[in-house]
Order: C-alpha cells, then structure tokens, then sequence
C-alpha cells in the first residue's frame, strides 16, 4: 500500500516524495488511518520505525482543515522528554508540511526562553516541547491552550523515567478536555498503561512488534573484556574495523567526557553529548557527527534520545545501561527504517546482573564474541535465558468499610500526643517563629539526568 492509498492530501505526498519515501512502514500504516478518523491512539512500536512520521503527517493534514490559529495559541501539541528529540519531531514536522500553509515550532530549556515567547507570539499550529519549558511559557502567559485540538505524547517511557510524570499531569489539566489523545512510544510498560487510563479513551491500539523486542536489521554481540581494559578494547574494535561514524553509550557524564580525551589522545575524534553540555554545543556536536565531521560521538541515554542519522552503521554500548529497556533504545538508533547496523556491547563481569536483565527482556540469547588479545582475566559465563518478569499490578486501595470507620478514633492536631524533648537538648514547646512544622516543610524532587531538558 501507498501513502497515497492512506488518504493523506496532495501537499504532504509531494513532501513524502521530495524526502524519497514511497511505501509506508507497519507503524504507519496502522496509525495513519486511526488519527486521520480522530480516533485516541495508544502505538507501540521499536526505534526507528518510523513512528514520528505516523502521527505527524495526519495530524498536519487534520490541522489543514481547521481554523486559523489565534495569537499565542496553540492547536497540536507533541510532548518530548529531551532537546534533541524535539528538534528532530520539529524538523520532521516543518518538512513535511513545507507545502501548506501551517506553522511549526519547537521550544526546549537550556536556551534563552525570551525568543521562544516572541515566536509563539502569533500562534502556533504545531508546537513540539519539552515538559518544564512549556510550563514556564504557560506561566508568562506566552502560550494558550484553548485552541487545542491534538495532543502527542512521545517516548512517554523515556518522560516518566525522567521523572516528568508530575509535569505531565500538570499539563493535562491545563488542556481541554475534548481533543485527540495519541500516545507513542518505543516500549510499554506497566506505568505507561496506567498512564494510558487516564489519557486515552477507547484508543486504537498498535503494535507492530513484540514488546520490547529488538530490531531484526541490527545484528547484535558482546565482547567480554575486564573491565580495565575497556576502554582499549574500543579503541581497537573502531581501528581493526575501520568503523567510522560509530554512536558510543556511556552510563555517566564523566565518564563520557574522559572517554573522549582517551580516543582523541588515540587518534580518533570524538565528541561528548550529554545533560551538562550546552544547547549550543550539544546541537554543535550532533551536527559535527551527522555531516562525518567526527568519527565517534559519545552520549548518555538521556542525550541520545532524538539521535536520527540515516543509516547510522554502528553503536557500541561501553557501559551496559542500568535499565534494560534503555538497551532497546540504545541499539534502536542502529538498523533504523529497515537498514541494517551492528551493536556491540563490552561486558565486564561486574556487569553480569544486568546483561542477564536485558536478555530477560528481550528474550533473546546475545552471542558472545571473543576479542583478539583482550580475553578477560574474569571470564563472562552464559547463563540460560530467564522468563519474562510477570508485568507489575497496580496499586489498588480497598475501601473503607461501615465498620471501619466506626471504630476509627478521630484525631487532630491538638490531640495528637506530643513528642517529648530529649534530655539535654534546647528544645522547647514553642517553636521560633517562621519555622515550619516537619509535616509541612518541601520536599526535594530528585532531578533526572540531563535536567537541562526542561
């Protein structure tokens, strides 16, 4: 089937073949149709599969057909939980509706928000966002939201990793309550789904691909190492290989950072990208990598989300990710829109645990793949393959019974029996003015990784 055949209008099939795509992937063909009817869509489809383009082209083509924007305004609204995604959502946006009349724009932390606010100005057809940004520009009165008609949620599993849930619900009662849901994401999990209830109403469900499954075009092995010989086990795979435009994982900041003094001492240029760099030099980076400026980038799991590069040959994971779902992602921006690539991954010992959770996961053996001249002094053993973990039940609370509450004993704050000051201590029955009782003092939210992508 064509894109033609899908009921997509002449502007957006002129941009599709302009961009050199004829046939619609699996994803595509099954979220098209629903978001073209106006129908809530709950997708669920591996990296690289070409799920930006299935939201995004009938949500221009529906936009096409309604009214004007008004100032400040906002009619579509994708929700993304990094920088670099946003652009690429945006980008992608921008192309595809180069031959209509409607506008597009993409707004993110890390940059000054006074430009933003100046842009939004005239209204925006399209607005692609990172969570904290959007509330800051609400809170200015630099964006409405009574125009809504569409609403996206992208890698919703990366935004509630990231600790965006709070945000999220935020946002949500600030919408209306009559628009289009759709919800997309590489994996699901059972947070997602509870999300879902909440955010969905009688969606149409997509899946294209098992869950969490792994990309058939990636061809996939671990190099067992020590872990101190890491770092010139990678040298040497990218040399003896000749690889060049290689995507390399590491779990922290730092350690991303002194991975590229090593190569750069070795040789090999390579830059960092994660969530302490700039915008300016984060997007530098990227572009630097995607234009062959540069051989190798490194990158934390929060900074590579939005990572697009066609065709992009190789990832290597240096350090496997904490948690596994993070692998699928990881490997996902290989082997994308059905070209194929390789991951490698160097395992250590120390590292076991979590290999044997992303094999859980995916419920796929990894072959093990002997490096010459790096055979580790702690081998790695193969351990079989474990069962899926049995997906996590909601909490429910049971309601109170008649009962029950009569055989509560009502309290309050006065007959709440008062704790006595230890002996030799200056505390005292009254409190200093200002103070703040214990129950009411804030708490601090734990900030995600790369906190610059509000």
């Amino acid at each position: 089937m064509s894109f033609a055949e899908l009921g997509l209008s002449d502007h957006l099939l002129q941009a599709l073949s302009e961009k050199g795509y004829q046939v619609p992937t699996p994803i595509q063909l099954a979220a098209i149709p629903a978001v073209l009817e106006g129908r809530d869509v709950m997708a669920a489809a591996q990296t690289g599969t070409g799920k930006t383009a299935g939201f995004v082209l009938p949500m221009l083509q529906r936009l096409a057909q309604g009214p004007k924007v008004r100032a400040n305004s906002v009619r579509a609204l994708v929700l993304t939980p990094t920088r670099e995604l946003a652009a690429q959502v945006e980008d992608n946006a921008e192309y595809y509706g180069r031959h209509t009349q409607l506008t597009t724009e993409v707004v993110f932390g890390g940059v000054k928000i006074n430009p933003q606010m100046q842009r939004l100005r005239g209204g925006v057809d399209l607005l692609v966002a990172t969570p904290g940004r959007l509330l800051d520009l609400h809170s200015q009165n630099a964006v409405r939201f009574d125009q809504l008609e569409i609403l996206v949620l992208d890698e919703a599993d990366r935004m509630l990793d990231m600790g965006f849930i709070r945000d999220i619900r935020k946002i949500l009662k600030l919408l209306p309550q009559k628009r289009q849901n759709l919800l997309f994401s590489a994996t699901f999990s059972a947070e997602i789904k509870e999300l879902a209830k909440d955010l969905v109403h009688n969606p149409v469900e997509v899946s294209v691909s098992p869950e969490n499954a792994t990309a058939h075009t990636v061809e996939q092995w671990i190099i067992p190492v020590d872990k101190s010989a890491k770092t010139r086990a990678l040298i040497e795979v990218i040399k003896r290989n000749s690889w060049f435009q290689v995507l390399v994982f590491s779990r922290t900041k730092h350690g991303a950072n002194r991975l590229v003094a090593q190569l750069d001492k070795a040789g090999i240029k390579a830059a960092a990208i994660h969530g302490n760099k700039s915008q300016g030099a984060r997007t530098r980076a990227l572009q630097e990598f995607k234009d062959s400026d540069i051989q190798v980038l490194v990158a934390t799991d929060i900074a590579a989300r939005g990572i697009d590069i066609k065709e992009l040959p190789h990832v290597i994971n240096f350090d496997l990710p904490n948690i596994a779902e993070d692998y699928v992602h990881r490997i996902g921006r290989t082997g994308r829109a059905g070209s194929v690539g390789e991951a490698v991954s160097l395992v250590s010992l120390d590292e076991l645990d979590l290999l044997i959770e992303i094999e859980r996961l995916t419920q796929a053996k990894i072959e093990h793949r002997e490096l010459e001249g790096f055979a580790p002094n702690n081998p790695l053993p193969e351990v079989a393959l474990k069962a899926p973990r049995k997906p996590k039940k909601p909490k429910t609370t049971k309601p109170a019974t008649e009962s029950s509450k009569a055989n509560r004993t009502p309290t309050s704050k006065n007959s709440r029996p008062q704790r006595k000051p230890r002996p030799g201590s200056s505390a005292s029955s009254e409190k200093p003015s200002g103070d703040k009782p214990q129950n009411q003092r804030r708490r601090r939210r734990p900030k995600p990784e790369a906190n610059g992508n509000r």
